[in-house]
């Protein structure tokens, strides 16, 4: 099993010393990869619903450090960790300027960039950047994934979608990894299976759905729902990294049925998850170590490497 952890992205703990201390000592500490968020601006009031907690109100209060801006920094002090946009709206940026960018970036990095995908769900931030028509993000996201794989791999290279076209331009160097960086697809609905199986190198889920975990044999089902859908467009299932973004809680909590979480409790029953999530395919396991100050973030990672690590292998 391999591990990941969430930089910050803001508030107070949003700092140059703040992100890199916790993407060195994750380093040092041999997790795996390194994850941003993406958000651009915050509208002051909002009535799109966000999926991952109960009230359907996302805890964002208008900061935000840029993605890119944050890859850059990080990569430039890092040399092992792989590099994960946890997720990259894809609508709010130009295609052709964002598959330079990645490119770039894979180049400088030494080729440790993972591209995380998604659609969106906050409309107002769709308007305030001018994106694409927030009700086709579907189709747009495709055809900018269509667009990086042409620019990263064709040169010159010419196309012409339905939302954006371009003829005999050169977009080079390309990146470092071939054929291209991983495309990870987040999301778990049945469009974003649809999405992973026809483009994507990894299926990326969230693993709290309304502030409750996906429960192991939730999991095991969309699995096998990818898997059918990967088959039927001819690609094979066993190549796809499965990397599970999965809620991390200190005590034993319980769901409101009244059982105890997944990942919750005393390190041998996280460990237990953690090999029970491994049983049904999942390749890679994603936690959020963050606290109020960047030292209780860096001893709650401290005390997963030391407690839980080890008892998986």
């Amino acid at each position: 099993m391999r591990y990941g952890f969430y930089l910050p992205t803001r508030g107070p703990t949003a700092t140059r010393d703040g992100i890199l201390k916790l993407a060195r000592e994750g380093e040092r500490l041999g997790l795996h990869s390194a994850m941003i968020a993406d958000h651009v601006v915050f509208p002051v009031e909002s009535r799109s619903a966000y999926p991952y907690t109960v009230d359907g109100k996302h805890p964002g209060t208008g900061d935000a450090l840029e993605t890119f801006s944050i890859l850059g920094v990080v990569a430039g002090a890092t040399e092992r960790l792989r590099l994960v946009t946890s997720v990259l709206v894809l609508p709010y940026r130009n295609p052709v300027l964002t598959a330079k960018m990645v490119a770039s970036l894979d180049v400088l990095s030494g080729g440790r960039i993972t591209l995380g995908v998604g659609v969106g769900w906050l409309k107002e931030e769709f308007a305030a950047l001018d994106s694409p028509d927030f009700d086709k993000r579907g189709a747009v996201t495709d055809e900018w994934l269509a667009i990086f794989k042409q620019l990263w791999t064709i040169s010159p290279a010419s196309f012409s979608g339905a939302h954006y076209r371009y003829a005999d331009i050169r977009c080079e160097p390309f990146p470092l990894q071939k054929p291209h960086p991983p495309i990870w697809v987040g999301g778990h609905s049945r469009a974003a299976l649809r999405r992973t199986a026809r483009h994507g190198d990894g299926w990326h889920p969230v693993g709290a759905i309304a502030a409750s975990p996906l429960p192991p044999e939730e999991m095991r089902s969309l699995l096998d729902s990818l898997k059918q859908m990967t088959a039927a467009e001819g690609r094979d299932f066993a190549k796809l990294t499965i990397s599970y973004k999965a809620p991390l809680y200190d005590t034993g909590l319980s769901d409101r049925a009244g059982s105890r979480r997944s990942f919750s409790g005393s390190a041998q029953q996280i460990a237990e998850d953690i090999r029970t999530f491994a049983g049904i395919g999942v390749h890679e396991l994603i936690f959020d170590f963050r606290g109020s100050s960047i030292a209780e973030s860096i001893e709650r990672l401290q005390k997963f490497a030391a407690e839980v690590m080890p008892q998986v292998g």
